[in-house]
């Protein structure tokens, strides 16, 4: 039965980093198990990242525009719905998928575990991991890496982070909650037992 495993979160919380290094390691395992299995790796900024960046500048004027009203009200659905689309068509081979998007909306409303609104199978195994870390370090880690679509929330930092929330793991009982402020490598190791 193949698995698809959600590494949600909001921005600079190291969320992508997280999947690369787990389907490494998940990939690593399966070679040494001799299990046959197979991986892909979804993730929305590396799939619809030009292809946004080419509709925001035809909008707006600006390609780097990920947060203002259009693109949330045009674009930003749209880009889950072919992410979506893509991980059933993987699973429906058989391939184990790994999805990283932030998915905020989706994982308030309790989405990621309705299968009939993922529209997955029953043998399909569901893991969602939410990335977090401290609003500080968050701000600082988006600072540092210097990507040209995070210009408009740090520019609107008020703004930008009044969309964003705190997660209780009391509420979220589906979520595998992943501090990633200062993981350790047992912190990783106690996750990937957890995805296993």
């Amino acid at each position: 039965m193949p698995r698809l495993i959600f590494f949600c979160g909001h921005a600079g919380t190291g969320k992508t980093t997280i999947a690369r290094r787990a389907i490494a390691a998940l990939m690593a395992e399966a070679h040494a198990r001799c299990s046959g299995e197979s991986f892909c790796l979804l993730d929305k900024d590396t799939l619809y990242g030009d292809y946004s960046s080419a509709v925001m500048g035809v909008l707006t004027g600006d390609p780097d525009d990920r947060d203002s009203p259009p693109y949330l009200q045009h674009l930003r659905d749209p880009e889950y719905h072919g992410l979506l689309n893509t991980a059933r068509e993987n699973l429906g081979l058989g391939v184990n998928t790994i999805v990283v998007g932030p998915l905020s909306r989706e994982i308030r409303a309790h989405k990621l575990i309705d299968r009939a609104w993922l529209k997955v199978a029953e043998d399909v195994e569901l893991r969602i991991v939410w990335v977090h870390l401290q609003e500080n370090e968050a701000r600082r880690r988006i600072a540092a890496r210097g990507n040209r679509n995070d210009a408009w929330k740090l520019a609107h930092w008020d703004d930008y982070r009044s969309r964003l929330f705190r997660l209780s793991p009391q509420d979220y009982p589906e979520l595998l909650m992943f501090d990633n402020t200062r993981p350790t490598e047992q912190d990783f190791t106690q996750l990937l037992a957890a995805l296993a």
